[in-house]
């Protein structure tokens, strides 16, 4: 075969036309000491705070403290097959994990891998984990509800689209309950979930993820997993990833929602990391600064005004307390970040009052705001309605003769405790919310014994639902109680009340029977 000398010149000039000069610069350092998911490395002289960097097996690696002779580099993912001599290059970029509409009804790793065996997640978009919260000026006032489905919440504690409402309680009160069925509640909606497993045992997440598939809410969920399984260092970024992924979609003027179970898991990460990178401790042997953990990541809640699109993010943090600590140094730090807390009582839990929620303590700086006008003009007076009704029952129980008057608000107010008592998983409309508290709060439950309260509900939804839906589409439709609805409510609720004491004298006959 003969190779004509024109061909190869002219193969040769067009190579030469195309090449373009790209020359990739990347400086290499080495790894001098390893163990407990960071590195000291040594010759990164021009690395950058929170930059990324990459180990010789692809492991990332996060620039975590910039000292005189090394860098502290946190790894973000196994630390056992890194050794010291290996090698490590800068990459000129931040920490970013992908985002986009593929990411919704995933389970992922705080650096969007995916988790859920669903294969890869296909998306050309990332964004920096840490980004700066919108400022005052790019905000506008939280008026929009953001419905938890959860009575005693709409009610007393409402929750507006870009607000930051902590969960906080000890173990085993309820907490993620609480965050689960608002994201359950958000069906059929506009709100997109982001639920955030910050330290919890593999089994919880797993079930939770199948709670959120089972009742349809990973549709428009997206769950990020770091398990306390996982190293410190993919703890204590998930929240961070979250919020990116979440500012994602908020930017492009949608809702979303944010729940991080739990940020006390989170602190103890941080903690961990800080104190093998000799970081000063502050107060409580914490590191000073996991108030700035906390805020920089609470802060990017926002409620966006209309000329960035509108778009909110709602951050529902739950922290841990010990034997109902409150005043602890990270359960006042997250309070006095967030616009309110929903306390969880462990005797409230206890004695069969679900949610546990503590109406004394509990408060949402947002208020009615937050609410419907429906909800807010039968709601008024309902917490304080509980917090008497409390100081009475604990008088009541020394024995003391009442009069009439208290016996009657006795009463009442144990009807109304076992109103807002909700199993799990059942979310309900805020039109049978307000149904439901009106019913209760006017007197129409006075006469159904304790126990039958909860069925006397059911079955007063069930009969408005069916036979008088004007009222509910009434409610559904404007928001609003107006007097001309509310005098079509007190008629269902009276010819209600008829049909039910039928039917209670009946029960014991059945029994009987």
């Amino acid at each position: 075969m003969k190779f004509k000398a024109d061909e190869i010149a002219s193969v040769l000039q067009k190579e030469i036309e195309d090449f373009q000069g790209q020359v990739q610069t990347a400086e290499v350092g080495k790894v001098i000491e390893v163990g407990d998911g960071i590195a000291r490395v040594v010759g990164l002289s021009s690395a950058m705070a929170g930059e990324m960097v990459e180990f010789e097996g692809g492991t990332r690696g996060l620039c975590f403290n910039l000292e005189e002779n090394s860098v502290g580099i946190i790894i973000l993912g196994d630390y056992l097959t890194i050794q010291e001599g290996d090698e490590v290059k800068t990459t000129g970029e931040l920490l970013s994990v992908p985002v986009g509409d593929a990411m919704i009804g995933r389970v992922i790793d705080p650096l969007g891998n995916p988790l859920d065996g669903k294969g890869p997640i296909v998306t050309t978009e990332s964004r920096p984990v840490e980004y700066p919260a919108p400022g005052v000026a790019e905000r506008q006032p939280v008026k929009q509800p953001l419905q938890t489905g959860i009575k005693a919440v709409d009610s007393m504690t409402p929750i507006g689209r870009g607000q930051r409402e902590l969960i906080i309680g000890d173990r085993k009160t309820g907490k993620t309950a609480v965050a689960i069925d608002t994201i359950l509640a958000q069906k059929g909606g506009d709100v997109i979930c982001i639920y955030v497993a910050c330290g919890q045992r593999s089994s919880n997440v797993a079930q939770v993820v199948e709670a959120l598939e089972s009742n349809g809410a990973m549709d428009y969920s997206i769950v990020i997993a770091a398990s306390a399984a996982d190293p410190a260092p993919l703890q204590y970024i998930a929240p961070y990833s979250g919020a990116a992924i979440a500012e994602h979609f908020m930017y492009q003027g949608k809702h979303t929602l944010c729940v991080y179970d739990d940020l006390t898991k989170q602190a103890q990460a941080y903690r961990q990391l800080s104190l093998l990178m000799r970081r000063p401790p502050g107060r409580e042997a914490y590191p000073g600064d996991v108030f700035y953990c906390h805020s920089r990541l609470l802060e990017r809640a926002a409620k966006l005004n209309n000329e960035l699109g509108g778009g909110s993010m709602t951050a529902l943090p739950i922290i841990e307390t010990l034997e109902g600590e409150v005043s602890a140094y990270i359960p006042t730090n997250v309070i006095s970040i967030t616009d309110g807390q929903i306390y969880l009582e462990p005797d409230l839990f206890f004695a069969g009052v679900r949610p546990a929620i503590n109406v004394g303590i509990s408060v949402s700086r947002v208020g009615g705001n937050a609410q419907t006008k429906a909800m807010k003009k039968i709601s008024g007076s309902l917490r304080l309605d509980l917090a008497a009704f409390r100081e009475l029952e604990a008088f009541a129980q020394m024995g003391t003769e009442l009069d009439a008057a208290t016996q009657k608000q006795l009463d009442r107010g144990y009807r109304m405790v076992e109103l807002l008592k909700q199993p799990q998983y059942q979310p309900l409309h805020f039109a049978d919310q307000v149904i439901s508290i009106y019913a209760g709060t006017k007197g129409y439950f006075d006469k159904v014994p304790v126990d039958q309260v909860a069925r006397a509900e059911k079955e007063l939804l069930q009969f408005i639902a069916e036979e008088k839906s004007e009222v509910r589409d009434g409610l559904i439709e404007t928001k609003e109680l107006s007097s001309d609805l509310e005098e079509k409510l007190k008629a269902a609720l009276t010819e209600f009340q008829g049909r039910f004491k039928a039917d209670a004298a009946e029960s014991p006959a059945e029994a009987t029977a």
